[in-house]
């Protein structure tokens, strides 16, 4: 399974969602992936807080160890952040007249994830939210047993 054709699948299910170049911004995160990582959904939409702001499309990937966000340049260069599970704080989800974001919340930072097909909200949040709970639960056991 590949990034790229699970983007596809996402955008031919919401076709409201903005996205461009998502052949290179796939190419960025296949290389990023660790040889052990399996793709469990991948979905895309732009990275800024306006909805009006529409160049920004990343690629975002939860796979069975971290939350994986991808950009390509377009010139050169790329951007890529990774979240795993410990760094994962909540997630929100805000549902405007055409599009919604999805909003993650880690320690560090919040990634906005904006122009998406409202009907892709309810899934995106599940899918997520789903996998982060079960990781947490992992660590907070590790923590028990020091």
């Amino acid at each position: 399974m590949s990034v790229y054709s699970e983007v596809l699948k996402f955008k031919k299910k919401y076709s409201g969602t903005l996205a461009f170049r998502v052949k290179r911004h796939c190419e960025v995160m296949e290389n990023h992936l660790n040889p052990d990582e399996k793709l469990l959904y991948v979905f895309a939409g732009q990275k800024n807080n306006r909805s009006i702001s529409i160049p920004n499309t990343f690629v975002v990937a939860l796979t069975n160890k971290r939350l994986l966000f991808a950009r390509k340049r377009v010139l050169f260069g790329y951007f890529f952040y990774a979240v795993t599970p410990d760094m994962f704080n909540d997630l929100k989800v805000n549902s405007g007249i055409i599009w919604g974001k999805i909003i993650i919340d880690t320690i560090k930072e919040l990634a906005i994830i904006n122009n998406i097909d409202k009907a892709a909200l309810s899934e995106i949040e599940t899918m997520i939210t789903e996998y982060m709970m079960k990781e947490k639960k992992k660590y907070a056991i590790r923590k028990d047993s020091k």
